[in-house]
């Protein structure tokens, strides 16, 4: 059984699904708003759901809870301890996967239609009854503690952690998801068992469906996994104020290469000028090889492997940002060339054949998303989430080309802010000052 679960995720990865997404929205009889693409060919279905809140929900002194909560989730449910638990997933031939960000907590579900109804028997038992044991609180508490550890001398995670703490300032974004030492080692089960919580409430919920499911089907389904959960959950922070001043900052680290993490305030996903954003954004840093950057700081000057810039609008607040890394006799001569690209974008904008490629480009690479019913299912919820039309998927390149070179250009002239762009500096650089 396993054997042939596999073969058919195998299969349905290969389907060309862009030519054939027909989104219906479904209310259940429960009143439970979901997405649907049905597709009968197999007998396979993706379900995703989505909990806004995610990690932001952690009280300050509470730092991680959420996370660790996500990471237990699957360690026992009802009269099931963790290996029973596992034994019974597997015997179902499914796949259930929990993953929490700050803004979200996510639930994915993959199985055939012959064990639809014993699969969401198992995941109503684990979203309702989880037990927490403490051995397994203990256990992956350990795992958290392991990863932050190893986290602690990654330079890519300390200059995130250093940017963070100064752009968002006490915000709950200003500090890791995932904890510190110090706050996940003082969490208890109960600390566990308020972050679930505090998640699991249909005020928050978004619901994609892909598969060999009709309407009716799903809107019972939903019923009989959803409809009793909490009404509400704990209330969203306030956005969140991004303050992070222009200039550079340096954190000491013992190595050979610096790694430099730069931004400033960026674009909210709902703003009418994100998709001129967008394409400045690829001409800009996003764009691999062919984008200003790459071409200035890698294929001109040899200062780097790699460079990239990419917007981040999250739902309480946006900023855009960008990574590079290089010889700590080299990184200084790295950021002044971004600022220079920076301040030459603003000022001058870009050319007619810059936003033609780009154009051609993100058109061309959209359809590529869609490869698998579970991937899609997450780009439906997405799209609820960002409140997007429902047929988004159909209009999306018409948006894109629909930028012209006087919008990209106002656009870079208003968001990028070279005096404002700020860089976190991990490593032992020469020649530059904090």
């Amino acid at each position: 059984m396993k054997r042939i679960f596999a073969t058919l995720i195998a299969f349905v990865i290969a389907l060309p699904a862009w030519a054939e997404i027909e989104i219906q929205e479904i209310t259940s009889p429960g009143g439970i708003t979901a997405w649907l693409v049905e597709d009968h060919s197999i007998p396979f279905t993706a379900l995703e759901l989505r909990f806004r809140g995610g990690t932001s929900l952690d009280d300050p002194d509470k730092r991680g809870a959420t996370y660790l909560m996500s990471g237990l989730i699957e360690e026992g449910a009802g009269n099931m301890d963790a290996r029973t638990y596992a034994r019974e997933l597997e015997s179902l031939a499914a796949s259930f996967s929990y993953n929490a960000s700050d803004d979200t907590v996510s639930v994915s579900a993959q199985f055939l239609t012959e064990n639809r109804d014993d699969v969401i028997d198992l995941l109503h038992t684990t979203l309702h009854e989880p037990r927490f044991d403490q051995d397994a609180v203990d256990r992956v508490r350990g795992q958290v503690l392991s990863g932050l550890r190893s986290d602690q001398t990654d330079p890519n995670d300390i200059a995130g952690r250093n940017f963070a703490r100064m752009a968002y300032g006490d915000h709950p974004y200003g500090s890791e998801g995932k904890g510190t030492i110090d706050s996940v080692t003082a969490l208890t089960r109960d600390d566990v068992v308020s972050a679930f919580e505090n998640v699991f409430a249909k005020d928050r919920l978004y619901v994609g469906a892909v598969g060999d499911i009709t309407a009716d089907e799903l809107g019972a389904l939903l019923d009989k996994l959803l409809v009793d959960l909490p009404e509400t959950g704990k209330p969203i922070p306030d956005r969140a104020e991004v303050t992070i001043p222009g200039g550079i900052s340096i954190v000491e680290f013992d190595t050979p290469q610096s790694v430099a993490l730069f931004g400033h305030a960026g674009i909210d996903r709902d703003d009418p000028d994100f998709f001129a954003a967008f394409v400045l954004n690829h001409i800009l840093g996003g764009g691999g090889f062919e984008s200003r950057l790459m071409q200035e700081v890698r294929e001109k000057r040899g200062l780097t492997y790699g460079v990239a810039t990419y917007l981040v609008p999250k739902d309480l607040a946006s900023v855009y940002l960008g990574s590079v890394s290089s010889s700590n006799d080299r990184i200084a001569e790295a950021v002044d060339v971004i600022r220079n690209e920076w301040e030459r974008a603003a000022s001058e904008g870009v050319t007619q054949k810059e936003l033609d490629d780009a154009k051609t480009y993100l058109t061309g690479a959209y359809p590529l998303r869609f490869d698998g019913n579970g991937q899609i299912a997450s780009i439906m919820v997405g799209m609820q989430m960002d409140d997007l039309p429902i047929d988004y998927i159909s209009t999306r390149n018409d948006k894109v080309n629909a930028v012209t070179l006087e919008d990209v250009n106002r656009v870079a002239s208003e968001l990028l802010d070279p005096e404002g762009l700020h860089f976190t500096v991990v490593g032992k650089p020469e020649g530059l000052d904090g």
